[in-house]
């Protein structure tokens, strides 16, 4: 809770999937990284782990985190599309929903509760 406003259930699930798929992935592609060390695979890491402090700092109510949890879906968004339509498409879905969530009414009230009431 921030400044007394309730975290959202919503928000509470998106921020617990970016933990877990950020540690998913970065132990799924570790052992990738560690048999063939790359910058490519240092990249790879990178991303996990910013999905990771996404959902860390979001549940702590970070705005700029619900922004950086966007930013990383729109990449994969990106990323899918690289592999063809149906991944892109996919990962578009995601974001629309993940983003349907995050910049509603009751998350922005949680992420904003932040800042100083007006006078």
């Amino acid at each position: 809770m921030t400044n007394g406003v309730k975290r959202p259930l919503a928000v509470t699930i998106i921020c617990v999937l970016y933990i877990l798929t950020g540690t998913a992935g970065l132990i799924y592609h570790f052992s990738e990284f560690a048999a063939h060390p790359s910058v490519g695979g240092l990249g790879i890491e990178f991303v996990r782990v910013l999905a990771i402090v996404a959902g860390v700092f979001m549940l702590q109510g970070a705005n700029w985190a619900r922004w950086l949890a966007l930013v990383w879906m729109a990449f994969h968004v990106y990323v899918g599309a690289l592999h063809g339509w149906q991944q892109a498409a996919i990962h578009a879905a995601f974001l629309v929903v993940i983003a349907f969530f995050l910049l509603g009414k009751q998350a922005g009230e949680y992420f904003d509760s932040e800042k100083p009431a007006a006078t």
